[in-house]
């Protein structure tokens, strides 16, 4: 029974083998708390990058965060803001967004922001996770934790 509300769930949290790693982060959770939704599932990375891929690392560069390749560190950032865009157009209206913790892409306010030495500076927002923020003003926008604890 579908109550005609989307939620936009991360990927890896339905199951979905897309992490960098090639495994899933899967929470019944989840996917039972929005069982009467239609589930937009998301990942940014799987489709650019494939499964498995090399790690990614948001690091504040020069004071802006940008989006690096863990070994390579190699600068993917407009490559996941555009995929992120492109999928907020085919997407404009939604209800609840629930992301993926600590997840350079999804992380919301959990993500670790490094320094060009790989030190952790700060915690803030996955590139996903910001242009959601921004662009889905209204929208209550969380991660999987807080659906356990409910």
């Amino acid at each position: 029974m579908n109550s005609g509300k989307k939620v936009i769930i991360s990927a890896c949290l339905l199951g979905e083998n897309c992490r960098y790693d090639g495994k899933t982060k899967k929470v019944n959770e989840v996917i039972e708390a929005f069982k009467d939704y239609e589930i937009i599932p998301f990942c940014p990375e799987a489709p650019l990058f494939g499964t498995p891929r090399e790690k990614i690392n948001i690091v504040n560069v020069d004071g802006k965060n940008r989006v690096i390749t863990d070994s390579t560190n190699v600068d993917i950032t407009k490559l996941l803001e555009d995929e992120i865009i492109e999928f907020i157009k085919e997407n404009p209206e939604v209800d609840e967004i629930v992301l993926k913790s600590k997840s350079p892409s999804c992380g919301f306010g959990t993500t670790p922001i490094l320094n060009c030495e790989k030190e952790i500076i700060e915690y803030g927002n996955g590139i996903a996770a910001e242009l959601f923020f921004v662009t889905y003003k209204d929208i209550n926008i969380k991660d999987e934790c807080l659906i356990i604890e409910i």
